[in-house]
């Protein structure tokens, strides 16, 4: 199920990382009256990312480089993140 956020998160990724494969899933109703949903169903969010861009980069560099392509979205406007980034060939 997509939501205006998740498809905002989309296209600022395929912006910025020209993915082979890319999923925004929105975990948020799992997350219902835990700390951090603020009620609009659009507060946790899972990503799964692969990309040449992340060759040779660390785990932590790249969840650095998603966050900074997302912009204001992490941490302001959504509670929590998870995102598994990878090279081509690498395991999933």
């Amino acid at each position: 199920m997509s939501s205006p956020l998740a498809d905002e998160m989309h296209e600022r990724l395929e912006r910025a990382f020209a993915p082979l494969a890319l999923d925004i899933v929105n975990d948020s109703a799992r997350h219902h009256g835990h700390a951090g949903d603020d009620g609009s169903g659009e507060s946790h969010f899972t990503i799964t990312i692969e990309s040449a861009a992340f060759a040779g980069v660390g785990r932590l560099e790249r969840q650095r480089m998603v966050n900074r392509a997302l912009g204001d979205i992490p941490g302001q406007r959504v509670h929590a993140l998870a995102i598994r980034a990878r090279a081509p060939g690498e395991p999933a």
